[in-house]
Parts: structure tokens; sequence; C-alpha cells
């Protein structure tokens, strides 16, 4: 389980769009977990540690670029590396 790659710092917010301003490809060369209030989250796009929230998509609905409608979810966010 040592890791010889240095993993970079996890930001305050991150999405995984790569049009988002908030999107960071180093981070994503690693396995990222999201826990929301206690709770591990597979579904989750964007998330922002210090306002507390994540999106995620709204069931099956897409909007006219075809990305997923999200959804926001607010609560206690944690981010960690697996």
């Amino acid at each position: 389980m040592n890791d010889t790659t240095a993993r970079p710092e996890l930001p305050d917010r991150l999405s995984v769009q790569p049009r988002s301003p908030h999107y960071n490809a180093a981070v994503f060369e690693h396995d990222i977990g999201i826990r929301l209030n206690g709770k591990e989250r597979f579904d989750v796009e964007e998330y922002c540690i210090s306002e507390g929230w994540v999106k995620v998509p709204a069931g099956k609905a897409v909007d006219r670029r075809g990305q997923p409608l999200l959804m926001t979810m607010k609560g206690t966010v944690e981010a960690y590396y697996r």
C-alpha cells in the first residue's frame, strides 16, 4: 500500500467536468472518495467542502447539450483518497 507517487492535495472545490474552472486533472489520476454526512457517495459530479454541498445527477434528465441535470445536496462533505 506504499504509494511512491506523490498525491496532490485535494482542493476545497472540485468538478469532474473538464470544461469547469474547478477541474483538476492531476487529482483524477488517483481514486477519490466522497462522503456526505458520513455516507459514501459514488455519483458526485462536483463538491465544495467549505460550503458543505455536493452536486449529483437528478435521475436520467439531461440538458440540451446532453449533460445530466444536477441536484445540490447539503451536509458535511469529506473528500479523501481511497
